[in-house]
């Protein structure tokens, strides 16, 4: 067993506070992530490698290491049943903070990688985004299954989304409220950024169902929330912001948050009032469900990680296993052309009941659901 390798089980059999501590520390040490080192003699022989650029600054990395786990233990899972045409898959795992000049530096790192056939699973939404703009014109690579959220114009014909986007997880957020009866509820982005993006497409889909949304700021104390607020950004975000809610004695109030939040990890930030619920709108089937896809998750993440399943690990988990299904598809010479081709046929794609299907260049297909923190410490869903 490599060293790397040795590392990595090391870290991954800590309790998930320590490990995401000692992870954290590491920065970039990729090493670490690894997956087992192939013999030299494999190495040389291998053909085809997949990247993934990974957001691990403060504001994305508790979503981002959940999303690189699941897809690491997709690819070894593939890879120990032989792989792509008998020859396993280089992952090549590219780590950022956030900053552009990072991010250009790691996609320069997969562009010029003359193996690597495509992008996988490229997170946080910032992150994957950027990558889309970078792309050239004469020799993109497929970009398949990235963490992006927001609506993206797609000239080149580049970008092969597999999760619902933000306005798709407004609106479920929306209906969900509807069906209880609430006419208004709050409204609450992180950053301006989010703001100048999404104010439209939380108006429109509140109005949609009669629901008056009220924008409320995030920096401040508000002094009496409504009962229900819908939270835009992410974990770190919106811990500060529950710590700072003020709510009358005896008064309950629900935050409904996008998928950028990871209520395991806002359960162990611990903190919160006991009297605020949060619910985390999630862009894949629960954890618990029966999918063939989640059976596998859990059954891969229970042998190779100790620590539980979570929402962002099983999409990183989909989004690799989606890429290998579409690469696999490929006939004749694969490379990066013949990649590019598969993906733009859009074909649908069964990923262990996970359906991936297209109308177009729109994806067809939702997989929206809800899970809750409850005020006790509990996640139900």
């Amino acid at each position: 067993m490599s060293t790397g390798h040795r590392s990595a089980m090391a870290i991954a059999a800590l309790p998930a506070p320590r490990r995401r501590a000692v992870l954290q520390a590491a920065g970039a040490a990729t090493a670490a992530w690894a997956l087992p080192a192939m013999p030299a003699r494999a190495q040389d022989m291998r053909s085809i490698a997949v990247a993934q650029i990974v957001d691990l600054s403060a504001r994305h990395q508790d979503v981002s290491r959940d999303f690189l786990v699941g897809s690491r233990a997709a690819w070894a899972a593939f890879n120990a049943q032989g792989g792509l045409r008998g020859k396993p898959v280089q992952h090549l795992v590219l780590e950022t903070d956030g900053s552009a000049a990072s991010l250009r530096a790691a996609w320069q790192t997969a562009h010029a990688d003359p193996v690597c056939v495509a992008l996988s699973g490229c997170v946080g939404d910032g992150t994957a985004a950027a990558i889309a703009s970078l792309q050239p014109a004469d020799a993109p690579l497929p970009h398949a299954a990235p963490w992006l959220h927001r609506q993206w114009q797609d000239p080149g014909d580049t970008v092969f989304g597999i999760f619902p986007n933000y306005q798709a997880q407004i609106a479920h957020a929306v209906r969900s409220l509807s069906v209880m009866g609430v006419q208004q509820a709050g409204v609450v982005f992180a950053h301006a950024d989010l703001q100048r993006q999404l104010q439209d497409s939380v108006t429109q889909a509140g109005a949609a169902v009669g629901l008056r949304m009220q924008t409320l700021p995030a920096a401040q104390r508000h002094p009496a929330p409504p009962a229900i607020v819908l939270f835009v950004g992410g974990t770190p975000e919106l811990h500060d912001y529950v710590r700072r809610m003020a709510l009358p004695q005896g008064r309950q109030c629900y935050v409904i948050a996008l998928a950028d939040v990871n209520l395991q990890v806002l359960a162990q930030m611990g903190g919160l009032h006991r009297n605020v619920s949060v619910i985390a709108t999630q862009p894949v089937p629960l954890v618990t469900a029966s999918l063939p896809v989640v059976r596998t998750y859990r059954e891969v993440m229970a042998r190779l990680y100790d620590e539980p399943p979570s929402p962002q690990g099983l999409a990183g988990f989909i989004a690799a296993r989606y890429t290998a299904e579409v690469l696999a598809s490929v006939t004749g010479p694969l490379h990066r052309a013949s990649a590019l081709a598969a993906f733009r046929k859009r074909s649908e794609v069964q990923v262990g009941g996970f359906v991936v299907a297209y109308e177009g260049r729109r994806l067809a297909t939702t997989h929206v659901t809800q899970s809750m923190l409850t005020t006790d410490g509990r996640i139900v869903g």
